[in-house]
């Protein structure tokens, strides 16, 4: 949730906060602002999106060399001008940005009123740049001091940077369970929520562990402490982002650009990792891990949202392949509820930036009572691969559209790997089933490049449904979880009610809804329950629904009783959600763009979750 740019060098800050805040939009988009220093501070923010700011800076002078900016997704306080960040203290020396929540924040703001502090804005950021101000005068101190002061007295979630306008030469930055990362450049710094602002400025990044505080100095002077005031080494990563990545490439929308993707980011997934002359499958982290994980006594999955789709078909390939029992958890209920996780358990953490709060939460709790911490994520050094035990990387490269597609695929395929590895170590798989799903999953890439030839079809049938107020998606075994994550697209993107079922569960209430209005997508895929699923699309069409069937090449029955259908590459069942998920993420996008809706930044999301 929102994101974080600042810069202090030798180069015009507000150029870099607008481009670096354009390139976190993704993390939030209600509201935008800068703050520049120059002999005094000057704060610049408007509700709406990067460019109403950009537009509305122009004309006033906002020349510096050291500045911080925000794009926000409200938390505490509606979206306006006024609960835009950055934020100033009362005696207007300092101006502050924030990510997180602040849960005591109505206790301290009380106090704080007391002491004579008056207060702008509904944010609780508000009320913390406040009692660092507090801190800072009644002591005298520092700005570093009353920050690390003021943090101890705070309950809850925070990146924030800072500055002060006595000393226009270092910021302040500090993090807890929301993530910051430092560029350090030549004489220079940056700091962000994640690394893209940093593409093109340098290769050098620091990733902020939890209750660490920063100081940057215009001079290249670097402090960090954590908040128990003890000195700390900085860890210097080299990181290769090319601007390239951060750019839409011809595309009308990241979404669509991340959607065709696909075929490039599998291959990279599976790049080094699947073997077709050995054969083998081979996954660093299992295999540092290989007793442990072999020997588990049961996976636990934990994720939230598309990660938790993903999950879904995880758990069918480890009980299917590898015959090793699973749970998948919403990792928001995990942490809340009193879960008999021991010893011998492997809890699997599924997120695509690595630092959804909730999951991060799952994993301390996991952590505490002793299992192991396994984490599958595409943004490296974040978060849960720095507090997991070992976990690979889906190397999908970065995914700006907030509806996720190409890191589902991602987490899905890797999942499939290290079910496959376990199924052969566990000799759950014979040695030709082994091979034959290694063949098969080798030619993934290439079937979802002829999946992806359907689109034109795909539009035609979207411009059909694309006033439906309601849609119901249907899928049995490996593909359930496929409607779930269809059914989600489409609400997330359109902003059409949609849900998905087994199909099966059909008749168990959702046929109530059924009539001529209501347009359901079945997954049709499934050879081991390809007669239920007939049935199911007969049960719809004597309701005078519209069915809307995805097949595999070549199939007729269905394709005979349906309205429409779109055929997809034959495979192995297990490997099937791969390719099945391609054209309800090509409808839900075709569907949004006809609808006018904004499809990379949908209304009330956000990419990444990292509050509560």
């Amino acid at each position: 949730m929102c994101g974080i740019v600042a810069y202090i060098g030798p180069r015009q800050a507000s150029p870099l906060l607008i481009n670096g805040l354009k390139l976190l939009e993704y993390r939030g988009y209600d509201s935008a602002g800068i703050a520049v220093l120059n002999g005094d501070l000057k704060v610049f923010k408007r509700k709406g999106k990067v460019a109403e700011l950009e537009a509305f800076i122009e004309g006033h002078d906002h020349s510096s060399t050291v500045g911080l900016g925000h794009t926000r997704w409200a938390t505490h306080g509606e979206p306006t001008d006024i609960n835009a960040h950055p934020h100033r203290s009362g005696n207007g020396r300092l101006v502050m940005v924030h990510n997180g929540i602040i849960e005591n924040y109505g206790s301290l703001k009380t106090a704080l009123q007391k002491e004579g502090h008056v207060f702008e804005s509904q944010t609780d950021t508000e009320v913390l740049v406040h009692l660092i101000e507090e801190i800072q005068d009644h002591g005298n101190l520092p700005l570093e001091e009353a920050v690390r002061l003021a943090l101890d007295r705070v309950v809850g979630a925070y990146a924030i940077v800072l500055m002060d306008r006595e000393h226009p030469d270092k910021l302040v930055a500090a993090r807890k369970a929301s993530p910051l990362v430092i560029g350090v450049g030549d004489d220079e710094y940056f700091l962000a929520s994640d690394a893209a602002p940093l593409a093109g400025h340098t290769k050098r990044i620091i990733y902020m562990n939890d209750e660490e505080i920063a100081v940057v100095h215009r001079n290249g002077d670097l402090q960090i402490k954590n908040i128990h005031n003890k000195v700390q080494t900085p860890f210097i990563q080299e990181f290769d982002l090319q601007v390239e990545e951060l750019e839409k490439g011809g595309y009308e929308h990241f979404m669509l650009k991340e959607i065709h993707q696909q075929p490039q980011t599998l291959a990279d997934c599976m790049r080094g990792r699947l073997s077709l002359e050995a054969p083998y499958v081979k996954l660093g982290g299992v295999d540092e891990y290989d007793k442990t994980i072999s020997n588990a006594k049961r996976f636990i999955i934990a994720a939230c949202g598309t990660s938790w789709h993903a999950g879904l078909i995880g758990e069918y390939l480890f009980e299917d392949l590898a015959r090793i029992p699973v749970e998948v958890e919403y990792a928001s209920e995990l942490r809340y509820r009193n879960p008999i996780i021991q010893e011998g358990d492997v809890v699997i953490a599924l997120s695509q930036s690595g630092e959804t709060a909730d999951t991060l939460a799952a994993l301390e709790l996991a952590k505490d009572k002793g299992a192991m911490l396994y984490g599958v994520v595409n943004a490296v050094g974040s978060s849960i691969a720095r507090l997991t035990d070992a976990g690979s990387y889906i190397h999908a490269g970065p995914e700006i559209g907030v509806a996720s597609t190409k890191a589902f695929t991602g987490q899905v395929a890797l999942l499939t790997m290290m079910a496959i590895s376990l199924g052969y170590k566990r000799g759950r798989i014979p040695n030709s089933y082994f091979h034959k799903l290694i063949s098969e999953l080798h030619n993934i890439p290439a079937k979802i490049e002829r999946a992806l030839q359907c689109e034109e079809q795909i539009k035609y049938i979207a411009n059909e449904i694309k006033d439906r107020q309601n849609a119901l998606y249907l899928g049995r075994g490996f593909n359930f979880p496929v409607a779930l994550e269809g059914a989600l697209k489409l609400k997330e993107i359109s902003y059409i009610h949609a849900e998905g079922y087994p199909a099966a569960e059909m008749k168990h209430g959702p046929i109530a809804l059924i009539d001529e209005e209501m347009p359901v997508i079945v997954i049709a895929t499934n050879r081991s329950a390809y007669d239920k699923v007939v049935s199911n699309i007969q049960e719809v069409k004597a309701r005078k629904g519209m069915v809307i069937a995805v097949v595999t090449e070549g199939e007729k029955t269905i394709s005979e009783m349906a309205d429409y259908t779109i055929e997809i590459p034959d495979t192995e069942e297990p490997l099937t959600p791969l390719l099945s998920v391609i054209p309800l993420q090509l409808l839900s996008y075709h569907i949004a763009v006809m609808r006018g809706c904004n499809v990379d930044q949908p209304r009330n999301l956000a990419k990444s979750v990292t509050v509560e």
